[in-house]
């Protein structure tokens, strides 16, 4: 745990000193050094067989990507103060000093696209479990974010995402039978809920913005980005004899 210095007022998270001085750097190191605090190992070497697991890599990626951004990491992922306590006791037990001593912090009101995205996932649950609920409120707040969908969750590619979404809320899932974008496809379901008609055209290949709803979402994860980079860059510095730690090393 030494590898944070949390400031007790709220629960923003702060990187250890960067080994170069671009931020691409220091919020890798944030990310991908929350990510092993709260489950032991590097994002790349998930292991997500089953789904306990992959639930598990799930909320990690999450909370990693979120803390990376810095500001409170609750609001960052979505989640009250309380909510994010539990999760971490509960799920990373052996992480729970990452929060210990901090407190709630009072937030603005909620957004109203967060909110309206929330409700359609909550009303779409899998099953009425604590994690779909969970999940929920996170991926929505993650949703506002302006990078595909899976990279704002820190997944490593959209496949997860996907199975995410089907594993937790298969209800909705299940009606994008053509494979649209994730955040693109929500707020189309929004509209049809409502009766509204978000596209100007009747078939999807005949539309302007077929690209924007099917366009390629391939792509490098945030965190395997921020760790190249920084890779690159200890790889660049001149040798100076010292040895910098590999726990700083995303």
């Amino acid at each position: 745990m030494a590898a944070f210095a949390q400031q007790r007022s709220d629960l923003t998270v702060q990187a250890p000193p960067p080994v170069a001085d671009e931020p691409d750097n220091e919020s890798g190191q944030v990310g991908a050094a929350f990510y092993r605090e709260l489950t032991g190992h590097d994002p790349v070497d998930a292991v997500t067989e089953d789904d306990a697991a992959f639930d598990r890599h799930v909320l990690a990626s999450i909370l990693a990507v979120a803390a990376a951004e810095g500001g409170p990491l609750d609001e960052r992922a979505g989640l009250s103060y309380d909510d994010l306590v539990a999760l971490i006791a509960h799920r990373f037990p052996a992480a729970e000093g990452l929060v210990a001593g901090c407190s709630a912090r009072p937030r603005a009101g909620e957004d109203d696209e967060v909110v309206m995205v929330r409700d359609l996932l909550l009303a779409n649950r899998s099953r009425d479990d604590d994690i779909g609920r969970l999940l929920a409120v996170m991926v929505a707040r993650r949703a506002v974010e302006p990078n595909h969908l899976w990279e704002d969750l820190g997944l490593r590619d959209r496949s997860e995402l996907s199975r995410l979404l089907n594993r937790h809320f298969a209800p909705l899932a299940s009606r994008n039978t053509k494979n649209m974008r994730w955040k693109r496809f929500f707020y189309r379901a929004l509209c049809e809920d409502d009766g509204l008609v978000m596209c100007s055209t009747p078939v999807c290949s005949r539309c302007g913005d077929f690209d924007l709803c099917f366009g390629d979402e391939s792509g490098e994860s945030r965190l395997a980005y921020q760790r190249r980079v920084l890779a690159l860059k200890v790889a660049s510095l001149p040798d100076s004899g010292e040895i910098v730690p590999p726990r700083s090393l995303p």
